[in-house]
């Protein structure tokens, strides 16, 4: 049985022409195969290899050279909240935002709140260091912001 749908399928296909060759579709895959899931099924490793010409192994290795993606034991909570803690950001508070976001949520790096609602994680640089302290809410950076700020955001009350 196939974990990937067809539509799926699709918009790995049509980065294709994006690419000088199909490994180079291997990121992106993992990204969408993330979003849906959250989280890399070993069964969609093997599909995505199937796809673009590669080994299972030659996707796993890609996966598991990125912290950002994660296996079926670790899945992701609904919303990802990442912390910065870079230089900048630590210089700002960062450190502490992390620590106060932890012991609210009950979580450390790298946890599910119990709810399901936040994976908290830390980043290395979310590219934002002029706006310090910052997080990223899955995508979205929000800037200059307090452990109730960062945690309002991830649960969409922003």
């Amino acid at each position: 049985m196939s974990v990937l749908t067809e539509a799926m399928k699709q918009r790995i296909r049509e980065y294709f022409p994006r690419y000088p060759d199909k490994q180079a579709v291997t990121l992106p895959a993992l990204h969408l195969v993330q979003d849906e899931f959250r989280c890399v099924p070993l069964k969609a490793v093997e599909e995505i290899g199937e796809l673009l010409d590669l080994s299972p192994a030659e996707v796993f290795d890609t996966m598991s050279f990125y912290g950002f993606f994660r296996e079926e034991k670790e899945k992701l909570a609904k919303k990802r909240l990442w912390v910065c803690r870079s230089l900048p950001c630590m210089l700002k508070g960062g450190e502490s935002l992390l620590k106060e976001v932890c012991e609210k949520l009950g979580v450390h790096p790298g946890q599910n709140t119990a709810d399901g609602a936040i994976t908290v994680e830390f980043a290395e640089c979310i590219g934002a260091c002029d706006a310090a302290p910052c997080v990223l809410v899955d995508d979205e950076i929000h800037e200059r912001v307090t452990a109730d700020q960062a945690i309002a955001a991830a649960r969409g009350a922003s």
